[in-house]
């Protein structure tokens, strides 16, 4: 886990005794809010009666290798390490892509878990990532388990956009907001990591040393995309093309107010309205690159509106 999320964890363990059902965890994406929540599942099923989870009894030992029998992950098939491939379908469907989505069928899964008793006696943790990323049957699925929780069933829902969520699932959990650390820490942290350009980075992730980390991986990418941006055809680099020219977007507008740079992306001067309504048509291209469009038309499009500013 993250050192800025130690506090979390340690108010967590505090109130182990009189935990709610369900527990969200929100925050910006890059910010450690997944590392934190298999910590506390960890912590829930570790069977020293430490302060901190063992990682070395039984329960441990299987929250490690992946295997514990009184934990289960919901999220979409995308973000799987391993995605298990029905032998009996059509052919054309294991080619498929997988899922970016959370199915109903992954939600109604969790009831034989959920009704069952422990198989080590104590506690039953769900982890769902994104939770956001529930189609809207699979939401009202999961909300069934909310409303009536088992007992001894502990419910950790991780978001990146819990506005996003049903109120209705909201209203059932306890949230946890996990902030972006302090600017040192986090790039104290990059610079332990051996992150080059560790500033810049942390300034284009808005701060979150995560994405930071993934932003310095991609550096060469995404230079060309804020430098000499210009069409692509993968779907991958056109959400990171989207996200630079957004960003872009916002600095030129706030260079247009006489104001510095928030993501050192490279801004110009205009007018700052403009580029606001551009950065607002980035963000909403961003979420349409993850459907099936034509890479290459879509960014050519996008570029086209940025010549026209």
């Amino acid at each position: 886990m993250h050192p800025w999320n130690e506090s979390l964890l340690e108010a967590f363990r505090q109130r182990l005794e009189r935990l709610p059902h369900a527990l969200l965890v929100h925050g910006a994406r890059g910010t450690g809010k997944l590392a934190l929540a298999e910590r506390m599942s960890q912590l829930l099923l570790c069977e020293s009666q430490a302060k901190k989870p063992c990682d070395a009894c039984d329960g441990c030992r299987w929250f490690l290798a992946g295997s514990h029998p009184d934990l289960r992950r919901v999220e979409p098939e995308s973000l799987m390490k391993e995605v298990a491939v029905d032998e009996d379908a059509p052919e054309k469907e294991k080619k498929g892509k997988a899922s970016i989505v959370i199915k109903v069928e992954q939600v109604r899964e969790l009831a034989d878990f959920l009704n069952l008793r422990s198989h080590r006696g104590a506690r039953r943790v769900t982890i769902v990532h994104p939770a956001e990323d529930m189609y809207p049957n699979a939401a009202n699925a999961l909300l069934k388990g909310l409303e009536e929780p088992p007992s001894g069933a502990i419910f950790i829902l991780v978001s990146h956009r819990p506005a996003r969520l049903l109120p209705t699932i909201r209203s059932r959990c306890v949230s946890l907001g996990v902030a972006i650390p302090p600017h040192d820490v986090a790039l104290q942290w990059l610079e332990t990591q051996g992150v080059k350009d560790a500033g810049r980075w942390l300034a284009y992730a808005g701060g979150a040393p995560l994405r930071a980390a993934e932003y310095a991986a991609q550096a060469e990418t995404l230079d060309r995309f804020l430098k000499h941006p210009a069409p692509v055809d993968d779907r991958e680099q056109l959400q990171q093309l989207a996200e630079a020219l957004q960003k872009r977007a916002f600095d030129s507008a706030l260079a247009s107010f006489g104001l510095p740079p928030k993501y050192r992306a490279g801004g110009k001067r205009g007018d700052p309205r403009a580029w606001l309504t551009f950065a607002r048509e980035m963000g909403e291209n961003r979420a349409l690159c993850a459907h099936p469009v034509n890479p290459r038309l879509f960014s050519a499009a996008m570029l086209a509106r940025l010549e026209s500013l």
